[in-house]
């Protein structure tokens, strides 16, 4: 390795940044040719059935790319299972002399793979230049395409007292309009939103991604006995964006037959004690293709999920703000964990100051033991 292969995989990692939000069930890839030390091409994947990066930084090269390198975030697929074809056979094509490659791809489908065609056409072929960083930013995909699951974050909004209301359930605003602002942000790259009845009750979100010039992603609601009002706002605004109640067979048919005659989708998953497990809710919306869940929910929900060991990533954001007493609204809620031994760590923290609020990230780690 020398040096200028870190920056032009630098590169491909700044392209492929780029479709955040935009390519689900797809990774983000960014890719540069290079010849002679000029870079002849460069492309990133920008949507399903869009040109992969490699193909559309080759046809960029437009034709010079004969002894060149090629660098790319991910392993170039070689399946034909989707809708465009292979990258592995255009490189070859191409008459690309290297490829280096930040990891394999972990879809099972590809995996290895298309570093095996290369170098079985005579391709010399390079993996593992800044693996963490690509791993790192296509985890929604990793985790997917590994386990069926959407990657979960979940996001709190909470006082510096650990609040999400009062005592009366007000909620509007805990944290300021930067805040909210980041909030929409998020949502708009996620592929859903998901929330609790008792939130949809209680505050009568609309779910959707407002201001960011986003999408706006599949709303869920976990609503075990359908208990949603025929007017809350996720129903009177389904032009907006897509919405799915997850419900059990408690609910009423005829409160089911008029959602789905809305135009809502509804799907049943069993319940333990009136209360839909976590892990039955990533299975299904797994089914369904979301590769990324953003959690907006109530204390009762939150602790459900954070309990399940299921969640991925939080998001906090804390106003300087106490709202002084027991009785307000706690932001995780159920039956705690017994001892430290088995409390939730957040590691690789970021903490910044947004607004006047503080914001807290970090990705999810069982206690050591």
């Amino acid at each position: 390795m020398v040096p200028s292969d870190l920056k032009y995989m630098k590169r491909a990692l700044q392209l492929a940044r780029r479709g955040i939000g935009k390519t689900t069930p797809n990774p983000m890839v960014g890719s540069v040719v290079v010849k002679d030390g000029e870079v002849i091409g460069e492309g990133y994947h920008r949507g399903p059935g869009q040109p992969h990066a490699e193909v559309e930084a080759l046809a960029r090269a437009r034709g010079r790319a004969v002894g060149a390198f090629l660098y790319t975030t991910l392993e170039p697929c070689c399946h034909t299972a989707k809708r465009t074809p292979p990258c592995t056979d255009l490189i070859i094509q191409c008459g690309v002399k290297q490829v280096v490659s930040a990891m394999n791809d972990p879809n099972p489908s590809v995996s290895g793979k298309g570093v095996q065609a290369l170098r079985r056409a005579g391709i010399q072929v390079v993996n593992g230049l800044l693996e963490e960083e690509a791993a790192r930013l296509n985890e929604a995909y990793v985790k997917y395409v590994t386990t069926g699951k959407p990657f979960v974050t979940l996001k709190i909004a909470m006082t510096l007292d650990g609040r999400i209301a009062t005592r009366e359930g007000v909620s509007r605003w805990v944290t300021g309009p930067a805040a909210r602002r980041d909030v929409h942000r998020f949502r708009s790259r996620s592929d859903a939103i998901l929330t609790g009845i008792g939130t949809v009750m209680a505050d009568d979100p609309q779910m959707t991604a407002r201001g960011v010039g986003g999408k706006n992603p599949l709303r869920v609601v976990v609503d075990p006995t359908l208990k949603i009002r025929r007017d809350a706002a996720i129903l009177t605004s389904l032009d907006k964006a897509p919405t799915l109640i997850l419900t059990t067979s408690d609910a009423p048919a005829t409160k089911r037959d008029y959602l789905q005659r809305q135009g809502v989708q509804v799907e049943e998953i069993s319940s333990v004690k009136g209360i839909i497990p976590f892990a039955a809710i990533l299975k299904k919306l797994g089914s369904l293709g979301v590769v990324h869940l953003w959690v907006e929910a109530g204390g009762g929900l939150n602790g459900v999920a954070l309990r399940s060991g299921e969640v991925d990533k939080v998001f906090c954001y804390i106003a300087p703000i106490l709202l002084c007493g027991d009785d307000a609204k706690s932001a995780v809620s159920g039956k705690a964990v017994e001892t430290l031994a088995h409390a939730l760590h957040l590691k690789d923290l970021k903490i910044n100051k947004i607004g006047a609020d503080m914001k807290i990230e970090g990705h999810c780690v069982a206690a050591p033991t």
